[in-house]
């Protein structure tokens, strides 16, 4: 184990006391997706988000199904907690497991003001001699990837689709530091099971910073790859947007993981 996976994990009683407090008018997401490659269905997800303007709660998992299992039984759940203070994520806790025929590991990371306090990766990776080493400051102002899927509404206007997609997402994972650029394309009308409604369209953009193996095939390919797309479905009583729709060329063909429900419900 790392230095840096030894650091103490854990949460403030002042953030637990807060997102208590934000969930007694919180608002629920339902969310179901469709996986495919090149059209043809090879996994699903389901996603339940808790939601106020000011805190997040989620629950996240993924498989494969049908033929695509026969050639990778791989499946995985994540977890994420924080506040939304001032039309920004701040990411409390974060955890997530991916698991195969051959291996499962889990990484556990907590944060605070932003920053990683901790970081716990079981079993850890095995180094590479051409790993990009984090450098001195990849582990501050940083989202983990979870607090990366709420993207808050700047202000207390009117939420429009531009502000949804004109940002970088700076992400850490536990491993590896990499950014998402967003930028607004377009805006459309999306139907889902709950949803019927606007969706912003943002053009995406995959930039490698540390943690990565410079020499793999993959990492260059996604680096380069402009063939990115998300859309996001605005949840207005949290003034938050969250993804309805995640396209993705990949080496072997494009990657499409679509809502098949989107369903918000009031919670007392």
């Amino acid at each position: 184990m790392t230095p840096r996976s030894t650091r103490r994990l854990g949460l403030t009683a002042a953030a637990v006391a807060g997102l208590a407090c934000a969930s007694a008018q919180a608002d629920m997401l339902h969310a179901t997706y469709r996986v495919s490659l090149v059209g043809l269905p090879i996994g699903s997800a389901n996603l339940d988000a808790l939601l106020t303007p000011s805190s997040y709660a989620i629950r996240a998992d993924a498989k494969l199904t049908g033929l695509a299992r026969l050639f990778a039984n791989a499946r995985g759940a994540s977890t994420g907690m924080g506040a939304i203070v001032e039309g920004r994520v701040s990411p409390a806790t974060f955890a997530t497991t991916a698991a195969s025929s051959q291996m499962t590991r889990t990484i556990r990371m907590a944060l605070a003001g932003n920053a990683v306090t901790g970081v716990d990766i079981a079993p850890p990776f095995d180094e590479k001699p051409d790993r990009i080493p984090l450098g001195p400051h990849d582990e501050q102002n940083i989202v983990d990837p979870v607090g990366a899927v709420v993207i808050p509404a700047p202000g207390s206007g009117a939420m429009a689709p531009p502000s949804a997609c004109n940002r970088k997402i700076p992400i850490f994972d536990g491993y590896t530091r990499f950014d998402i650029d967003l930028t607004y394309v377009g805006e459309r009308d999306a139907k889902a099971k709950g949803y019927d409604g606007p969706v912003a369209v943002c053009a995406a953009r995959y930039v490698p910073i540390s943690g990565h193996s410079a020499n793999r095939p993959a990492t260059k390919f996604m680096a380069e790859n402009k063939d990115l797309e998300v859309w996001l479905a605005p949840i207005e009583a949290d003034r938050v947007w969250m993804p309805f729709r995640v396209s993705v060329r990949t080496m072997i063909g494009t990657t499409v993981v679509e809502a098949q429900e989107f369903r918000v419900d009031g919670s007392p």
